[in-house]
C-alpha cells in the first residue's frame, strides 16, 4: 500500500482516517500504569463520567503572563504551515509543532508516558474513539470556559457529544470527521446490469448478480482488521456500544443493532458474496485496481485512498450514499476523525484553547488542514469550502462531497464510545478472523466481545452494569 498521507493530489488524503487495527497498542495497559496522580489538576470540582476523574476545573482559563509557548504533537500532515499562519499573527502566543506517528502507532503511548512524567505537551490530536481513555485519567482538561463553549453551536452536531460526554464540559476541539459513503465501479455496474443499492437488501441482491454473472468478482470484501469499518456500519445502524449510568459503564457491543449488522455481514459471507481481503493490502489495492472488487463502503477520506492505489480506474467510481436499512431512511456511519486537546498539564490552557479553536475554525486554517493533511472539517461552515464545491476527475466530474456533506448531517448524535477502544477493536479482530476462515460466526464474535470488553473495564477498577 503506498502511503496515502503523503499525497496531495487530491483535496483528500487519509489524514482524518482512523489508522489500520493491525497498528495497534494496548491503550489498556497503559491505563493501570498509575498516571493520574502525574496529569490531574488539584481541583476536583469537574463532573465525572463513567468511573473517570474529575479533572481540571473548567474556570481554570486565567490569562497567562507575558509570552506564552505552546508545544503541540499532531501527525497531521502539513500542519506546520497552519502553525506559522498562527504564529506570524499571534507574537505573544507562539505554537512549536512535533510532528509524531499515528496515535495508534505509539504516539498515544508516548503521551501518556509524557503525562506520568511531567514532559507532556500542551495541545495533542486525539482521535475521537481514543479520547475517552484520555479522559478516563484525567489527561486532558475541559476547555468549556475557555472560549470553547462559545462556539461549539459552529462544529457539526455529532462531534460535540464525542468530546462533551453527555456533560455541559468540552475535552477537546473537534477537528476533522469520517463520514461513510458507498464508493463504487459505475463502469461495472452498468456492464453487469445492476443498479446503485439503496438499502442493504438490494445491496445483497446486487452481490449474488454479480458474482453469478463473473465469479472472480465481488461487490466487495470484508476486512478482519478494519474493526473501525464495522463499528461505522453499525453506528449507521443506530447501534449504542457504550453508554453511562451514573459513574457507571454500561456496555452494549451486541445489542440488536449490532447484532443485524453482524448477521447481514455472515449471510454475505456463507454465501460466499464478498472476498475476504484485509483493507490497504497489496491484495486489496490490486483487486480494486482490476475491477474484482467494485465497492468500498468508507469515509470521505477513502476518496484518495482509492485514486491512490487504482490510479488507472480514473473516471470509472462515483459515491452514492450508504445503503440504508429501512428504505426511505437516510443515516450515515462514521468512520474516523480526530480532536484537539489541551493537555490537563498545561499551564496556559487559555491561550492552547485559542490556538485550537483557531486551528480548527479558521477558514485560512481549515483550507490549508485539507490540502495538505487531506482533513474533512468538523465545522459546518468548513463543509463548504471552496476545495470541496467542484467536481472530481477521477470520480467522473461528480461533486462526491455534496454526498458527504449530506452523510455528515446523517450521523447519529448519541453515539459514544467506550474508555478501551484499542482492546474492544482488537477483540473484534481477533474474533472476526476464524469467522472468515470458515470458523464460527460474526454474530458470536459480538457475543463474546460483549464479555470480553465488560471484564477489560472492569479489570481496569471501573464499574460496569451488568
Amino acid at each position: 500500500m503506498k502511503d496515502i498521507r503523503k499525497g496531495t493530489s487530491s483535496v483528500f488524503g487519509a489524514g482524518g482516517r482512523k489508522w489500520r487495527a493491525a497498528t495497534f497498542i494496548s491503550i489498556a495497559a497503559v491505563l493501570g500504569a498509575g498516571i493520574a496522580a502525574g496529569c490531574g489538576g488539584d481541583d476536583s470540582s469537574g463532573a465525572t463520567t463513567g468511573g473517570g476523574g474529575s479533572g481540571p476545573a473548567a474556570g481554570e482559563c486565567a490569562a497567562s503572563t507575558g509570552p506564552v509557548k505552546l508545544n503541540f504533537w499532531t501527525w497531521v500532515p502539513g500542519v506546520d504551515k497552519a502553525v506559522a499562519v498562527w504564529n506570524k499573527e499571534n507574537p505573544d502566543i507562539q505554537v512549536k509543532v512535533k510532528n509524531t506517528p499515528a496515535g495508534n502507532a505509539g504516539t498515544y503511548q508516548n503521551m501518556f508516558n509524557a503525562l506520568k512524567a511531567g514532559t507532556a505537551p500542551d495541545l495533542g490530536q486525539i482521535e475521537f474513539d481514543s479520547l475517552p481513555a484520555f479522559r478516563l485519567q484525567d489527561a486532558v482538561r475541559d476547555v468549556a470556559a475557555c472560549g470553547a463553549a462559545d462556539v461549539k453551536d459552529g462544529f457539526v452536531p455529532w462531534t460535540l457529544g464525542q468530546v462533551s460526554f453527555g456533560t455541559d464540559s468540552i475535552y477537546a476541539i473537534p477537528q476533522d470527521t469520517g463520514p461513510m459513503a458507498l464508493y463504487y465501479r459505475k463502469d461495472l455496474f452498468t456492464k453487469f446490469g445492476v443498479k446503485v443499492p439503496t438499502t442493504w437488501d438490494e445491496f445483497a441482491t446486487a452481490a449474488a448478480t454479480i458474482h453469478k454473472k463473473d465469479p472472480t468478482v465481488y461487490i466487495t470484501h470484508f476486512p478482519q482488521r478494519d474493526t473501525n469499518w464495522f463499528a461505522g456500519l453499525a453506528w449507521q445502524n443506530s447501534a449504542k456500544w457504550f453508554s453511562t449510568e451514573g459513574d457507571s459503564w454500561k456496555v452494549t457491543v451486541n445489542d440488536p443493532a449490532t447484532k443485524q449488522v453482524a448477521d447481514y455481514w455472515q449471510g454475505l459471507l456463507d454465501k460466499k458474496l464478498v472476498a475476504n481481503l484485509q483493507g490497504f493490502s497489496p491484495q486489496w489495492s490490486n483487486a480494486l485496481a482490476k475491477g474484482k472488487v467494485l465497492t468500498w463502503t468508507s469515509a470521505v477520506w477513502g476518496s484518495n485512498t482509492i485514486s491512490t492505489n487504482a490510479p488507472k480506474t480514473a473516471g470509472k467510481w462515483a459515491v452514492a450514499p450508504m445503503p440504508q436499512w429501512n428504505a426511505g431512511d437516510q443515516k450515515a456511519g462514521n468512520w474516523g476523525g480526530s480532536t484537539t486537546a489541551v493537555f490537563s498539564s498545561s499551564e496556559h490552557p487559555l491561550e492552547a484553547t485559542k490556538f485550537a479553536l483557531w486551528l480548527n475554525t479558521d477558514p485560512v486554517s481549515q483550507a490549508i488542514l485539507n490540502k495538505e493533511g487531506g482533513l474533512y472539517p468538523a465545522t459546518t461552515a468548513g463543509l463548504d469550502l471552496p476545495a470541496l464545491a467542484g467536481p472530481l476527475e477521477f470520480y467522473g466530474g461528480q461533486k462526491i462531497f455534496d454526498v458527504f456533506k449530506e452523510a455528515s448531517g446523517q450521523v447519529d448524535t448519541t453515539f459514544q464510545w467506550g474508555p478501551i477502544m484499542t482492546t474492544t477493536y482488537t477483540q473484534l479482530a481477533d474474533g472476526f478472523g476464524p469467522v472468515l476462515n470458515g470458523n464460527g460466526t460474526f454474530g458470536a464474535v459480538v457475543d463474546k466481545v460483549q464479555g470480553q470488553t465488560s471484564d477489560a473495564i472492569t479489570q481496569q477498577g471501573l464499574s460496569v452494569v451488568k
